[in-house]
């Protein structure tokens, strides 16, 4: 049974960061895609950032770029968002996630993947 615990969100003024924590159990694949999305209030979730475990392919959406950066500690099966310059826009309850493959990064609002966290809230305040 996979299991994906998130952790780190909380509030934050504007230009400020949060790192954002999932613990993945029970994984029985050595690779896959795991990716971080986010839903914020009347919107539709969608994807934030994307990795493939054990590569060094990324995905980022357009309005994170530069601003974001997934990671990954093997070692500790845990994957990170570091969530830098905040804006208010980026106000959203964020999921980690995780597929099986044959998978894809580009994942649009996730339906596709299979495993999901319980969510940790982001609210950036201008």
């Amino acid at each position: 049974q996979v299991q994906l615990v998130e952790s780190g969100g909380g509030s934050v003024q504007a230009g400020g960061s949060l790192r954002l924590s999932c613990a993945a159990s029970g994984y029985t694949y050595k690779k896959y895609c795991m990716g971080w999305f986010r839903q914020a209030p009347g919107k539709e979730r969608e994807v934030v950032a994307g990795i493939y475990t054990g590569s060094s392919n990324t995905y980022y959406a357009d309005s994170v770029k530069g601003r974001f950066t997934i990671s990954q500690d093997n070692a500790k099966n845990t994957l990170y968002l570091q969530m830098d310059s905040l804006k208010p826009e980026d106000t959203a309850k964020y999921y980690c996630a995780a597929d099986n493959p044959p998978c894809t990064l580009i994942a649009g609002s996730g339906d596709g993947y299979n495993y999901w966290g319980q969510g940790t809230q982001v609210t950036v305040s201008s």
